[in-house]
């Protein structure tokens, strides 16, 4: 019925000055006691992630929306886990990140406070649904939910635990608010609320990134998609170029930092290529190469430009062998989605210009594209990985849910003195 998102995102916003105004450690129990709810809970949680595999699979959901789907007792316990890391976290409010003193004397300093109300649109992860609701209260925000219709009963599950713990801390269950009603007029609706939604974070396939992009009247950060490449030097360790292709490609192949397109130079790629793909292949990798690529394998199907611009999120992989870093960095520029970037080499001189060269939000350097994650790279879980260039880019964790604003100490001082007779 219409305005049923507003009244949520209205109870939601009322509660967000009560999460503001909590101190650290309050916020840091409240954080570890939904931690502890998910770990007790956790049987409820698995049976209402069984009805949703079980629709998933009846639906005819994908293997890689399935594999973000699902959920075991390891998965609840690393939501948990990750949801303690948050905890423990330094505090991003009132952390001032720049203060000077003015000659007039005015103390000038930059402060970190809440967003406000944050809109996280999301599919199938039902991890998220605890990832982004710890973080936002971690940086004081309040956060309206909107999970996908392929995780409604894992998802509900997972907020009954979380309000378990508002209700035990005596903080308004607004604070932490899903939509549960999966129809598709209601996020067009929390699209156009602009009055009372201060950031929206899509995450999820293609399709959902361009119609948030398209509808939305409130600031949006996208969590596009995840075309990474990996780029082999020629100067090359090879046995790591190995290691670091393998773990990307076939580690998690349906999540966003798995490699897609495998770049080779020249030089190297008839020692490189037949052993990578043997590797590859023992373990279900589909390979579509170039020209160059085919005339060292024969077997390789032929790869177009649409495999090059392609998120597979599947066991297969484009492969192309380039001329020179030059011509792997024009590729990139060329194909890539902005959000992981891996160069093996021995040449400090090569990996310094790789990462000059590219523009995503992370860059490897003989490191798996499977660390970017906010989990790896410190921030305890991510509400998403911006591939949108403003205050945020790349794994969004805590701090980035914050804002900067100035706050001037002064001791009577005006700018215009009055002018005297």
């Amino acid at each position: 019925m219409t305005g049923y998102v507003r009244e949520l995102a209205l109870r939601a916003r009322e509660a967000g000055p009560v999460i503001a105004a909590l101190e650290n450690a309050a916020r840091r129990r409240l954080i570890e006691s939904m931690a502890q709810s998910l770990r007790h809970r956790s049987p409820d949680i698995l049976a209402a992630n069984a009805q949703d595999m079980a629709r998933g699979r009846d639906n005819g959901l994908g293997a890689a929306m399935l594999d973000r789907l699902r959920l075991d007792e390891a998965r609840v316990n690393a939501i948990a886990d990750a949801l303690m890391e948050v905890a423990a976290q330094p505090d991003p409010l009132g952390e001032v990140t720049r203060r000077e003193v003015r000659p007039n004397g005015v103390v000038i300093e930059r402060q970190r406070i809440p967003l406000g109300l944050i809109a996280m649109i999301y599919e199938a992860r039902p991890n998220v649904t605890a990832d982004a609701a710890a973080l936002c209260l971690k940086a004081g925000n309040t956060v309206l939910l909107r999970g996908g219709s392929e995780a409604r009963a894992s998802n509900a599950a997972i907020a009954d635990c979380l309000h378990a713990a508002l209700r035990e801390h005596g903080l308004p269950e607004a604070a932490v608010s899903l939509v549960s009603d999966p129809a598709r007029e209601h996020v067009l609706e929390l699209l156009q609320l602009s009055d009372l939604i201060d950031l929206a974070i899509p995450r999820g396939g293609e399709a959902l990134i361009h119609f948030v992009a398209e509808h939305a009247r409130v600031p949006v950060i996208k969590h596009y998609k995840g075309v990474c490449h990996l780029y082999v030097d020629r100067a090359a360790d090879i046995d790591k170029a190995l290691a670091l292709l393998v773990d990307g490609k076939t580690s998690r192949p349906g999540v966003c930092n798995a490699l897609e397109t495998l770049l080779v130079h020249r030089d190297v790629a008839g020692h490189f290529l037949p052993t990578a793909l043997q590797r590859l292949r023992a373990r279900g990798v589909e390979v579509r190469g170039c020209e160059r690529t085919r005339g060292i394998v024969p077997d390789v199907k032929p790869a177009d430009e649409g495999d090059y611009a392609a998120e597979y999120l599947d066991l297969i992989l484009a492969v192309r062998v380039v001329d020179d870093l030059a011509d792997a960095l024009a590729h990139i520029a060329r194909f890539g989605s902005d959000h992981t970037e891996v160069i093996v080499t021995e040449d400090s001189a090569a990996a310094e210009a790789f990462v000059r060269g590219t523009r995503s939000s992370a860059v490897m350097v003989n490191a798996s594209s499977r660390f970017n994650d906010g989990g790896q790279l410190g921030l305890g879980a991510e509400i998403g990985i911006s591939t949108t260039r403003l205050h945020a880019y790349g794994p969004m964790g805590a701090e980035s849910l914050t804002i900067e604003r100035f706050v001037v100490r002064g001791d009577g001082q005006v700018r215009h003195a009055e002018s005297r007779g």
